[in-house]
């Protein structure tokens, strides 16, 4: 079974790399994934709302969804699991970013935009497709640039949405920020 996951891995990454590699796309992908580096565009998003009182609750969900994801994806499975990346199993690949040090499973980069990107769909209605397609465009980044397998991308987004799913409810829980609030802006 595992060769099997291995195999279709291997082969969604290798349609990537014959089919949708040329120069520009390689500025926008390294872009995408600059943006996901250490949740960077999601720790401003959520900073941002922070500091406006009628946002500052789904500001610190947020990052109370990027800290959960991160201390179980980076903390704990990824020393559990430790998949190699597979920009060190095939070394023919020229990587357009500088190689990553950790394992592979689950995508970090993944997770923390799914989280914060749960998050923020769910209290900004209006904006959740911008979101996740933000996310959906950063995952998608770490595939092209050869440094993660599609199962990675997979279980980060499935870390991400659990973490951005715990928050919301334990908000809803004990701090007063209710499961079906939307903000309209």
């Amino acid at each position: 079974m595992m060769s099997l996951i291995q195999n279709v891995d291997n082969s969604i990454l290798l349609y990537i790399k014959n089919n949708m590699h040329e120069p520009n796309m390689d500025k926008a992908m390294v872009a995408f994934t600059t943006l996901g580096n250490a949740g960077t565009i999601w720790i401003v998003i959520a900073v941002l709302l922070i500091v406006n009182k009628k946002y500052r609750k789904i500001g610190f969900m947020a990052l109370g969804a990027l800290v959960l994801c991160t201390i179980l994806g980076e903390g704990i499975l990824k020393h559990v699991v430790q998949r190699i990346r597979p920009s060190a199993d095939i070394s023919a690949v020229n990587l357009l970013i500088p190689k990553p040090l950790s394992y592979s499973f689950p995508s970090g980069h993944t997770a923390s935009s799914f989280a914060v990107a749960g998050v923020l769909a769910k209290y900004f209605k209006k904006y959740a497709p911008g979101f996740w397609i933000l996310a959906s465009l950063i995952a998608f980044s770490r595939l092209y640039l050869y440094v993660h397998y599609p199962t990675d991308i997979l279980g980060g987004i499935i870390l991400g949405v659990i973490s951005s799913n715990v928050v919301i409810y334990m908000f809803s829980k004990f701090s007063g920020v209710q499961e079906n609030d939307t903000i309209s802006m």
